[in-house]
């Protein structure tokens, strides 16, 4: 019994600890843990401790379909005001799409800034047989699912979030007939948020064993003959945070941005370590709700609606690598390309998955757009996994802004809980 109470005493000041210090830490020991992997020689350790971030993203995935189509029903059903949601609804679609084109916009700055292909031969690359993305308008149809549970099982997130608003304005329309559906999708939700609880607590192991099997893969030597390219693109999603994001919370709603951004550290950290937008979700909604106090009713309509739709670091790379490819092969590129490059980035984001390596797809679409080589795709493919870190955790961030801004705009967020310091911590399983 003593050496049990001395086990647990030893770990009251980790499980005490707010849970980004957790996951930060956690974060710096799987970097370094990996990098001397690496240099010893130990890839296949590296692999191994893989497997454990493998089964914490498997526990998050198993959220995505029952935590978007819930809460995205108990949204529409706690909005009796249809008006207002589709208030909200164009709100969000506007500053998603407009901070996208902003996006694209200061990726091709620094393509041209920092000239990521100059001096690098890319005539020797291998051909690589590009994925391609469907046309607009077909994507545009395929939003409406023929099955539902089909689209359920297929993890079809935008088929999940356009039958989970229709069933949830049904709910509406029927009046007091709907009562009991309603309560029982609130009692729902309420299991459901719990269950992401559980599973958000045991982030920390798993950033650990991502970080631990990146940097135990690559180490440093990838990283240094592409630099630039990696360099342009982590700079382009710092300024995109700071002044696009910060700017328009401090100056639109009139709300202090750095608590926006302790607001939404873990959400952060998890999407730069599990490079998926939907993946993140669970740990976004909470942070959101918690630690900024935004109303439900908003943040469970924007973020599922952001995840899918809003992906400005994704876009933002698209200019870094087109430019990339232009310059390595020495392809001039004109005004006319450009406005293509952003047009068709912008549009292009709609429809692509928030999952890992969806951006490549979305590459290969834009570099069709304006004529540029697909070979360049199995160069850039080599550094994407470093790349859709950031571009992925700035996706993240992009989404928590859109909410913030729409719920001080209607009024739907406790200020108070916004100014309080950080409260999200480690739940405790075991009264879970």
């Amino acid at each position: 019994m003593a050496n049990t109470s001395q086990k647990i005493g030893f770990l009251a000041p980790w499980r005490n600890m707010l849970l980004w210090k957790q996951i930060v830490i956690a974060l710096v020991l799987g970097v370094i843990t990996g990098v001397l992997l690496h240099a010893t020689g130990n890839q296949a350790i590296a692999g191994m401790i893989k497997n454990i971030g493998t089964l914490f993203l498997s526990l998050i995935k198993m959220l995505i379909v029952p935590l978007i189509f819930v809460s995205l029903v108990c949204g529409m059903t706690s909005v009796s005001d249809m008006a207002r949601m589709g208030r909200i609804g164009l709100k969000a679609i506007v500053f998603y799409l407009g901070t996208t084109a902003f996006a694209i916009t200061i990726g091709l700055a620094l393509g041209l800034l920092m000239q990521p292909g100059a001096g690098i031969d890319l005539s020797a690359a291998a051909a690589m047989e590009p994925k391609t993305s469907p046309p607009f308008i077909q994507q545009l149809i395929g939003i409406v699912p023929k099955n539902p549970v089909a689209a359920a099982a297929d993890g079809n997130v935008l088929q999940i979030i356009f039958f989970a608003i229709m069933f949830g304005l049904a709910i509406n329309l029927v009046g007091d007939a709907g009562k009991p559906v309603r309560e029982f999708f609130e009692a729902l939700n309420s299991v459901v948020l719990k269950l992401t609880e559980i599973v958000i607590s045991f982030a920390p192991y798993g950033v650990f064993a991502l970080m631990a099997w990146v940097a135990g893969t690559y180490g440093l030597d990838l990283l240094l003959p592409l630099g630039t390219v990696i360099a342009a693109l982590y700079i382009g999603c710092i300024l995109h945070a700071l002044f696009v994001y910060g700017g328009l919370v401090s100056v639109f709603a009139r709300l202090s941005p750095v608590r926006f951004f302790q607001g939404i550290i873990e959400p952060q950290i998890v999407a730069f370590t599990s490079t998926s937008s939907s993946g993140t979700l669970p740990v976004t909604m909470t942070a959101v709700q918690q630690n900024l106090g935004v109303n439900r009713s908003v943040a469970s309509f924007t973020l599922p609606l952001g995840a899918t739709i809003n992906m400005d670091g994704t876009a933002m790379y698209q200019g870094v690598a087109a430019l990339f490819v232009a310059q390595a092969f020495g392809i001039e590129l004109g005004m006319s390309e450009y406005v293509t490059i952003i047009l068709t980035s912008t549009l292009a984001s709609i429809g692509t998955a928030g999952v890992p390596g969806a951006g490549l797809v979305m590459l290969s679409l834009v570099l069709t757009s304006v004529g540029l080589p697909l070979e360049g795709v199995a160069i850039i493919a080599g550094i994407d996994r470093i790349l859709d870190m950031a571009r992925t955790s700035l996706n993240v961030t992009g989404d928590a802004a859109c909410t913030v801004l729409i719920a001080k705009s209607e009024d739907q967020i406790d200020l108070e809980a916004y100014d309080t310091p950080h409260v999200l911590k480690t739940p405790d399983v075991s009264r879970a």
